[in-house]
């Protein structure tokens, strides 16, 4: 079975879909020791699969349109935050201390970027607020790996062990994410679904996703990833924070596009958040598992009050396990698993070309909702869909061979080696935000759009209101 076809089949999608597809292949991009290349290509493909297949669905079409993967602009896609320009300024990237230290028995990866994420390493670590990486690395000399993660865990904190792939296959919650699928699946309910607009079959460009409402509850990287591709493809994504948390600028600026961003307290208004709930379509969220449990977030509590919602929901380690409350990033999962080792040398861990698993899982929850909507437009039933860094993993690590030369897919394909500028995949813009350039997205089919709609606005800008 080709890659794209088993991201496709756990989707649930149509095998025969897949002649719909062709390959554009280019060696040498997302050049890893693992096969970054086939996994990015197959959540991209899987992706763009989805949303033609959403696009016929609802124009009537009796033939879904064919759908191209380019490595290329997929490779540029997955480098997106990297390759964000803001006034021609390059993005910041990982904070000081987010970063491997060696240990006095190997090594532990630390994430930081956020400012509470680093009070709570420092706290856990009993130094002060302006510590200096120096002193953290002196103090990490001489503490264990395990004993600094499990510390820094309990204090709410960001801290894993470097672990080989046979250590962390040998743990629990390895095991429990090796068991499930890829796409985790399942049905809501049955209610009356909110009528979406007709959509134009003539219509330039198609936009699959047009009039369908999205709750964007995400944040770092796969979900805002996902919910950036739902506004590519038309619907009406609105991103809610909470007023005390904003959004790193420039990533912000990066998965903005497309969509209206808002502050509001879950707590104090509720009474706003439920009419909000009552109009949506879609909620995606992105934080640790059960963290929104207490809004009544969870799949089968929002399945009690609105059968037909499609829910959607990314983690780090999968909601289940010792592991299922823990947060968690792309660089935590790449340690934790035995990535950083395999990427690594004899001297220090190593990573893997691009932050794969936040942008491929990314892509795949997005192909989940395109294909819940589509399904739900013909039984009328609510769905629940669920992805983790962790088992985009064991996929990457365990699910493909390693060679990463050319496949055979079983779909046409065009065999394209020469190479392209990087600036093939690029556009600039003018925004509130100012001129950004930015990476195109790789989700394309014929009659699909080639950019977003609109620029992203500043955080916490817009009302907290469908538009």
């Amino acid at each position: 079975m080709t890659d794209i076809a088993f991201a496709w089949t756990a989707l649930g999608g149509d095998p025969a879909l897949l002649s719909r597809v062709t390959t554009a292949e280019r060696p040498g991009t997302l050049a890893a020791r693992l096969p970054v290349r086939r996994l990015a290509r197959a959540c991209v493909g899987a992706c763009a699969l989805a949303a033609a297949e959403l696009g016929a669905s609802r124009t009537g079409r009796a033939e879904v349109p064919g759908v191209r993967v380019d490595d290329g602009a997929v490779a540029a896609a997955f480098h997106s935050e990297r390759l964000l320009r803001v006034d021609g300024r390059a993005p910041l990237s990982f904070a000081p201390l987010s970063r491997f230290w060696r240990t006095a028995d190997g090594w532990v990866r630390t994430h930081a970027n956020y400012p509470h994420h680093r009070a709570r390493l420092l706290d856990a670590l009993g130094l002060p607020a302006d510590a200096a990486p120096a002193t953290v690395a002196a103090l990490l000399a001489g503490r264990t790996a395990l004993g600094t993660e499990e510390t820094v865990h309990a204090a709410g904190g960001l801290a894993v062990a470097l672990r080989t792939p046979r250590e962390w296959r040998a743990t629990e919650q390895a095991a429990l994410v090796a068991a499930r699928p890829l796409v985790e699946r399942a049905t809501l309910g049955t209610a009356p679904v909110r009528a979406l607009p007709p959509l134009d079959a003539a219509a330039a460009p198609l936009l699959p996703a047009a009039g369908v409402r999205v709750l964007d509850l995400t944040r770092v990287l796969a979900g805002p990833v996902a919910t950036r591709t739902l506004a590519l493809l038309g619907a009406d994504v609105l991103r809610l924070d909470a007023p005390w948390l904003p959004e790193l600028p420039d990533q912000h600026a990066e998965t903005g596009l497309g969509k209206r961003s808002a502050t509001l307290d879950l707590a104090t208004r509720r009474d706003a958040f439920e009419e909000l709930l009552a109009e949506a379509d879609v909620v995606v969220t992105g934080y640790r598992p059960g963290a929104l449990d207490r809004f009544g977030l969870s799949p089968e509590a929002l399945a009690e009050r609105h059968p037909a919602l499609v829910v959607a929901q990314v983690s780090a380690w999968g909601a289940y396990g010792p592991w299922g409350g823990r947060r968690g990033f792309d660089s935590l999962v790449q340690a934790a698993t035995g990535i950083a080792v395999t990427e690594g040398s004899a001297r220090e861990p190593g990573a893997l070309p691009a932050q794969a698993l936040d942008h491929g899982t990314g892509y795949l929850l997005a192909a989940a909702v395109l294909r819940a909507l589509t399904e739900r437009s013909r039984d009328g039933e609510g769905r629940a869909v669920r992805l983790a860094l962790a088992r985009t993993a064991y996929w990457l690590t365990d699910g493909m061979p390693y060679d990463d030369g050319p496949e055979a897919t079983g779909t046409p394909r065009a065999d394209e080696g020469a190479h392209v500028p990087q600036s093939a995949w690029l556009t600039e813009a003018d925004g509130p935000l100012g001129r950004l350039r930015y990476a195109l997205s790789p989700v394309n089919f014929t009659g699909g759009p080639a950019d977003w709609a609109r620029p992203p606005t500043p955080w916490g800008s817009d009302r907290a209101a469908w538009a």
